[in-house]
């Protein structure tokens, strides 16, 4: 490929981070909004696995140490594996969107992505996008659920997975500990309404609106039966932090762990989740967790109780 004018003046000094370098902090939602966006939906984004699969693709973005030029490359996973990545040559443009949207024309344009499907007339989704959506979400096995059951296994943690804690209820838990009663639901942001990053749709909205504030009463419910059945449910979003989420969980159970027999009862952890409109703000659960596990664990030091 024939360098440009714009690539020969990059070729003696690294591109600015701007051109290339994802924004520090950002979360998972953002990162795939990112993308979807580069790439002109989500829809623009799914590559052929073959036997009827496909899996959602994304742009990476690297700059080479001799030749200080930007390359561009579209990545995806096969049941958990990276497969090798296409490569779709060197883009010169001054900001991180600009060359993403630039690799996403090339990939969509050389034919590396499905093309964009017709919205079949039998689907209720308002645009092709919205189907795309909901035909990549999966009940259960999903990406946030897997790397949170990742760190739990890390720090020598043992669960039940999608197990059902409740006997005649239909409510299934993505992570479980039957021994101590402690049922953990990792809950996607757009689905659930996260405070913070759900982002109501502009075409159908009544129906998103019913549908989203229906899940979360689903929730809310799910909280009241567990509790009353002597569980402690505990509800992570897909943008938290896998690591110091599975570090909650694992107090959470080791503070029920320590009490036994008859006590156990008494002092088990409740972090209520109902609170004002029934969510609890990330700082309140937080905030709730803390507490409850400072005093499990006053309440099993003051009598003695192992571990």
């Amino acid at each position: 490929m024939k360098a440009t004018p714009q690539q020969g003046r990059w070729k003696d000094k690294p591109p600015p981070a701007k051109a290339w370098k994802g924004r520090t902090g950002r979360t998972r939602a953002q990162a795939t909004a990112e993308q979807d966006k580069a790439a002109g939906g989500p829809d623009h984004r799914w590559v052929d696995l073959g036997d009827g699969r496909r899996a959602r693709a994304s742009v990476e973005l690297k700059v080479l140490t001799k030749t200080r030029r930007i390359r561009a490359y579209l990545r995806w996973s096969d049941r958990g594996s990276t497969r090798k990545p296409i490569y779709l040559g060197e883009v010169e443009h001054e900001t991180r969107r600009e060359n993403l949207a630039e690799a996403w024309r090339r990939a969509i344009k050389g034919g590396h992505v499905l093309p964009e499907e017709e919205t079949p007339t039998s689907s209720w989704a308002a645009s092709r996008s919205v189907r795309a959506s909901m035909r990549g979400n999966r009940s259960r096995d999903t990406a946030p659920e897997k790397l949170l059951r990742k760190h739990l296994h890390g720090q020598g943690a043992r669960y039940r997975v999608s197990h059902r804690p409740m006997t005649g209820v239909r409510r299934t838990a993505d992570v479980a500990f039957p021994g101590v009663r402690v049922a953990v639901f990792v809950d996607g942001c757009f689905w659930h309404g996260c405070p913070l990053h759900c982002r109501w749709p502009e075409t159908n909205e009544v129906f998103w609106r019913d549908k989203i504030e229906g899940n979360r009463a689903r929730d809310s419910e799910t909280n009241r039966l567990l509790e009353q059945s002597g569980w402690l449910p505990v509800r992570v979003w897909e943008h938290e932090d896998p690591s110091e989420a599975a570090d909650k969980i694992i107090a959470l159970v080791r503070a029920r762990r320590r009490v036994t027999g008859s006590e156990k009862r008494a002092s088990q952890v409740t972090v209520y989740q109902k609170v004002g409109d029934g969510i609890l703000s990330a700082t309140q659960h937080d905030v709730a967790v803390t507490r409850a596990i400072g005093e499990q664990t006053a309440a099993a030091s003051k009598t003695g109780l192992r571990q």
